[in-house]
């Protein structure tokens, strides 16, 4: 109850932030006010999965690839700024069609001077850990129409891109040794029933709650250097509680631990990053009151892009994704199940070719094409979808136009 008022009381906060900023822009050509600023975006496309229920379950091409979204913030004073993000979002099975706030936040400046900055951040804050959790939420932004689905995985997308609670980061600058950015976040998060279908199965009528969330991680940029460097970790805990009518699972806890490492280069005209990381998954109840998981996933992705020139940029991914590292071939999880789950769930490699085209300053036209092995990262996660999911190789591409302001 505490959790959803708290909920309640940051979209009102939102809500009156926005309000305030639409009344501001409105009376923009008497006066300039710098400390607010409104942004949006619309972004519409269509989308082909043939071999996977990725996007819907008949592989008809469909126009379920919609993003709006509107964010602002508000400077209250040289210490205060308020900052939020109101999305609506429809992206079939990846996850839940509809609306939702993706952050709201108290941005606190406590101490900032030539080489050091550190700020604090309360409320629902912005995950910015990951090389591209900070703008996976926008679609102009973010390197590509679907990111590598072995560490932003869609199905989790709600999950992972905010949380309730505080965040610290501290930020400094040496003329010798480069740029530092340290954060730190402790949060839960609040899980819906669609949330909780789509990460663990559609028979799965419980609750699913997460009581700890907690991450840090390290930036390091050289001096006068293009490259940058990252070590992030993770630790989330989780509960379910089954239904007592009807479920066909149980109670159940749950946790996860991920070690990961980041690169970046971005030059005038090329761009690499690449992302190594390792999950250690306990799953303590859930199938039967005994069972008791504990797996280690591991993947990475490497990724180029290249600016022919101003308009046209062309991308290329290899991103690999192992549900269990001493079962990478899934020939443990076949015979274990009885071939209830085919091997092929047990990882999924992505091949992916793309080009985004700017139309105008303001409008992109951005497209690409995956070919995938495997289904690990597919929803339902924890039991999948077995009669359409039948494929081990499937393929899709995607089509986005998109518009900023």
């Amino acid at each position: 109850m505490l959790l959803k008022l708290h909920i309640k009381i940051q979209q009102t906060l939102f809500i009156l932030v926005v309000a305030n900023l639409l009344m501001n822009e409105v009376s923009a050509e008497q006066s300039t006010i710098p400390d607010s600023q409104i942004h949006g975006f619309i972004a519409q496309g269509l989308i082909n999965v043939n071999g996977s229920n990725f996007v819907n379950d008949d592989g008809e091409l469909s126009a379920e690839l919609t993003e709006v979204g509107l964010n602002g913030s508000y400077q209250l004073n040289s210490h205060f700024r308020l900052a939020g993000q109101l999305v609506y979002l429809n992206g079939g099975n990846r996850y839940g069609d509809g609306f939702r706030v993706d952050y709201v936040f108290l941005d606190w400046s406590l101490h900032q001077t030539e080489h050091w900055q550190v700020n604090l951040y309360l409320g629902r804050f912005k995950n910015s850990h990951w090389l591209y959790s900070g703008t996976r939420d926008v679609p102009f932004i973010r390197p590509s129409i679907i990111l590598p689905q072995s560490v932003y995985f869609d199905g989790g997308r709600d999950i992972d891109i905010g949380a309730y609670g505080g965040a610290l980061k501290i930020s400094h600058n040496s003329d010798s040794m480069g740029d530092f950015d340290f954060n730190m976040s402790s949060s839960t998060i609040n899980i819906s029933k669609e949330q909780t279908k789509n990460f663990l199965s559609k028979q799965a009528f419980g609750e699913m709650s997460n009581s700890y969330d907690f991450q840090v991680s390290l930036y390091w940029q050289p001096a006068l250097s293009s490259w940058r460097f990252g070590l992030i970790l993770l630790d989330k805990e989780f509960t379910y509680e089954a239904d007592e009518q009807g479920e066909r699972f149980f109670d159940s806890y749950m946790t996860k631990q991920r070690v990961m490492a980041n690169m970046s280069f971005e030059g005038e005209s090329w761009e690499f990053s690449g992302v190594v990381f390792r999950d250690q998954n306990v799953i303590d109840g859930f199938y039967s009151p005994s069972s008791y998981k504990d797996r280690v996933a591991e993947g990475f992705f490497i990724q180029s892009r290249y600016r022919i020139n101003q308009a046209l940029t062309l991308l290329a991914r290899y991103d690999r994704f192992y549900a269990d590292r001493n079962d990478k071939d899934g020939q443990d999880l076949e015979q274990k199940t009885g071939g209830l789950f085919p091997s092929y769930f047990n990882y999924q490699h992505d091949r992916t070719l793309g080009l985004s085209y700017d139309i105008s300053d303001k409008t992109r036209l951005q497209f690409e094409y995956h070919y995938v092995e495997g289904t690990a990262r597919l929803t339902p996660r924890l039991l999948p979808d077995f009669a359409i999911n039948n494929n081990e190789h499937w393929n899709l591409w995607a089509i986005e136009l998109m518009y900023w302001f």
